[in-house]
């Protein structure tokens, strides 16, 4: 199979700029100057072919509900912190059938190429996303991780390793500054230390909770409220044997 034909392969990659530069506009360029004006005719053809199908090759052609889902999750991003386009490129992956380039992400959401890679690279910090090959094209694709177990749990991990191990060592550090300096207030030391509790005990049931099977915390989920019932019952039977 040629390499033109290998271009046809693979949804997202039908009618790339390859197409251009492989295919019969070099051949007729190199005709043209041989043959003329029946030639020239050829290539326009062949140039308009191109062009149509480069154009419904991109997805650039979202649904509705998709790029609702993706403008919602750009918004969504930006109130957690998180670069919109950084959001919308994610939410494009998620919502895509076929892996997609940096190209056909920067058609489809008229995102500046350096923004897209440098948003990818992003992404694949926090694991929620990776590369993969496409036989036939030497450019890089992209796919997001769709299991959602997996998404919120690697999202909650960076957050946890960005944020809140950053505030306990941060806190960690003015608790012990605090005990040695009397211009510190007995007041402020206190709320030190409590809020240093407050997160390591938030940081340990995180721990604790990652590491719990999913159909455990499928389990808990369900219970929901039931769960404060099930402590009550607990604390009381121990009151009891006590």
């Amino acid at each position: 199979m040629s390499r033109f034909a290998k271009k046809y392969e693979h949804p997202s990659v039908r009618g790339r700029k390859l197409f251009f530069r492989s295919g019969p506009r070099n051949s007729c360029g190199a005709v043209l100057s041989r043959a003329g004006l029946v030639i020239l005719t050829t290539c326009l053809s062949w140039s308009v072919i191109s062009v149509m199908t480069e154009i419904t090759g991109i997805p650039g052609a979202l649904p509705d509900a998709v790029r609702r889902f993706v403008l919602e999750w750009g918004n969504l991003g930006e109130r957690w912190g998180v670069n919109r386009s950084v959001s919308q490129i994610h939410a494009l992956l998620y919502a895509s059938k076929h892996p997609l380039a940096a190209e056909d992400i920067a058609d489809v959401l008229g995102i500046a190429r350096s923004n897209v890679s440098n948003s990818l690279r992003e992404l694949q910090t926090w694991n929620i996303i990776r590369s993969v090959p496409i036989l036939g094209d030497r450019r890089t694709f992209y796919t997001a991780e769709t299991d959602l177990w997996n998404l919120v749990s690697r999202i909650a991990a960076g957050r946890k390793a960005r944020e809140l191990d950053p505030a306990a060592a941060a806190l960690r550090e003015c608790v012990e500054m605090s005990r040695d300096d009397k211009g510190v207030d007995p007041v402020v030391q206190l709320r030190l230390r409590e809020m240093l509790d407050f997160v390591e005990r938030t940081s340990r049931w995180y721990d604790q909770m990652i590491a719990l099977p999913r159909s455990t915390i499928v389990a808990l989920m369900k219970l929901g409220g039931g769960i404060a019932r099930l402590v009550d019952r607990g604390g009381k039977r121990s009151r009891d044997l006590s």
